[in-house]
């Protein structure tokens, strides 16, 4: 199998920030077939691939409950050691979403490991279930519900959940309509299961792991289900494992995340010698923006070819929701808001092909409908939008708000998992001290939730993935030594 990639920035449910999604195309050459009978690797070809990388298929059961299931197909890639007599086992990169995908992880991220990780380790990624070129679901949604300001629930201008009711309502019988029976068989246990399924193709008795973002999650739950099969675990920007709200607890941490980070920003959005500059005063932001915002929900602008083709205040609010990931995207922010208090716009941002988007968006309303039940009720997010909007106003209600799982038509099949402190002392979190998509106050609950098994590196840093990305030098060190070596702080540990 050939794969062939795509960025997609933000395109997830609630906290993707980059996706790497492929699409499949011929095969092109063979390589050495794998020591495991369930996986022949061949050649990837495509563009931005490594040419070490090679990708395999595994098959797995879609209903693990059901000893009769029928299979489906897990696209997979490796790429090897760099000196086999080092090598040590897998480092399987776990992608976050749900709706993401590590495909061309090894090719990518992966490569900028230190050497002697990449001489300890394979390098191993995947398209979890339901993503393409697994194989994919898709629900067939309206094109204006793709749009990032829909998949997050932006409560209307004065408040009222009752287009997002309708809008959950419409996306959850989409998904039941053309979902098929894979879209109710979507689940982070069955994603955990999924990579046990993986680590004996791969002849391994333990696997270790790089988790990011909601894969900070699926580890978690990897390492809860198969506790002595995990060696070193790496979470990355960690979500709060609450099992009984799990992507709640999620959505309604943006609240949190956006009041931690969104300081920085109007420091940055402040500086006297910055061209993007947009008030003279740190302090003046956040008025400033929030000005603006009610401004474009009274009279938005026309946006040609954007989706919608509108800049309203949800769109301005998104937008401002997707920058604060990292520094780098400050400046997609500040100059919307330049041009928006000029009465113009940019041009329209490039999107997706609908295809990807159509997939993502299934996989993500998929997995987080079926880990747990939502409440139904109609006034349970008319009490929490309420109460959000008047505590956090930047974020507007919509962390507290409905989401297709509010009206989806499938029970969970199965209790979410609880993660507990049992089972081998091998997991290290790092966690950005100012994080818009899995704040501080989350990871903690994580690290909580592990006792003795974790230690948790605080890092003193702004924006969503720490790990050789938007961290320090001092966290970067923490984790590449207990990749390469095992060693982990005695306790935790702040990285000013």
């Amino acid at each position: 199998m050939t794969q062939r990639t795509r960025t997609i920035r933000n395109v997830g449910i609630v906290g993707v920030s980059t996706v790497l999604l492929a699409v499949t195309a011929p095969v092109t050459a063979s390589v050495a077939a794998s020591p495991s009978a369930d996986l022949t690797w061949t050649a990837c070809g495509g563009s931005g691939v490594d040419p070490r990388q090679q990708c395999a298929t595994l098959q797995v059961p879609m209903d693990y409950a059901d000893p009769d299931s029928p299979l489906i197909d897990i696209a997979v890639s490796r790429i090897p050691s760099e000196n086999p007599e080092a090598r040590r086992g897998t480092l399987l990169l776990i992608p976050g979403g749900p709706g993401g995908s590590s495909l061309n992880d090894p090719s990518g991220r992966g490569q900028k490991l230190p050497q002697d990780v990449l001489d300890d380790y394979d390098l191993v990624g995947f398209a979890p279930r339901g993503l393409a070129p697994s194989t994919p679901v898709d629900c067939g949604l309206d094109h204006g519900d793709l749009a990032t300001s829909k998949l997050r629930p932006w409560p209307a201008a004065d408040g009222s959940v009752d287009g997002n009711m309708a809008t959950a309502r419409r996306m959850a019988d989409a998904c039941a309509a053309n979902g098929g029976e894979l879209i109710r068989h979507l689940s982070t246990a069955n994603e955990a299961r999924d990579i046990d399924r993986l680590r004996a193709a791969l002849g391994e008795r333990k696997l270790s792991a790089w988790g990011v973002s909601y894969g900070t999650y699926v580890g978690a739950v990897y390492a809860q289900l198969f506790p002595h099969r995990t060696d070193r675990i790496v979470l990355d920007s960690n979500d709060n494992p609450d099992p009984t709200r799990v992507a709640r607890a999620w959505l309604a941490g943006h609240e949190q995340g956006v009041e931690d980070t969104f300081p920085d920003f109007a420091a940055w959005a402040s500086e006297p010698d910055n061209p993007d500059r947009v008030a003279s005063r740190a302090a003046d932001v956040r008025p400033m923006f929030l000005r603006l915002a009610a401004r474009l929900d009274r009279e938005p602008l026309p946006w040609p070819g954007a989706n919608p083709e509108e800049l309203n205040g949800n769109v301005l609010r998104q937008t401002m929701l997707d920058s604060l990931y990292s520094p780098s995207r400050y400046p997609t922010l500040a100059r919307l808001i330049r041009a928006a208090q000029q009465g113009t716009v940019p041009p329209a941002p490039a999107a997706p092909p609908e295809a990807v988007l159509q997939n993502v968006a299934a996989v993500g309303a998929g997995t987080m409908c079926n880990d747990v039940a939502w409440p139904t009720s109609k006034a349970v997010y008319e009490k929490d939008v309420a109460e959000s909007r008047a505590k956090y106003p930047l974020t507007a209600g919509m962390p507290r708000n409905a989401m297709p799982c509010a009206a989806w038509p499938y029970p969970p099949r199965e209790a979410p998992v609880r993660i507990t402190g049992r089972g081998p002392s091998g997991i290290l979190l790092v966690q950005n001290e100012r994080d818009v998509a899995t704040p501080l106050s989350g990871a903690r609950k994580l690290r909580e939730a592990f006792g003795r098994r974790a230690v948790m590196v605080t890092v003193n840093s702004t924006g969503h993935d720490a790990y050789l990305a938007n961290g320090n030098v001092c966290g970067d060190r923490t984790v590449s030594r207990f990749l390469a070596t095992g060693q982990r702080p005695d306790t935790d540990t702040y990285c000013a």
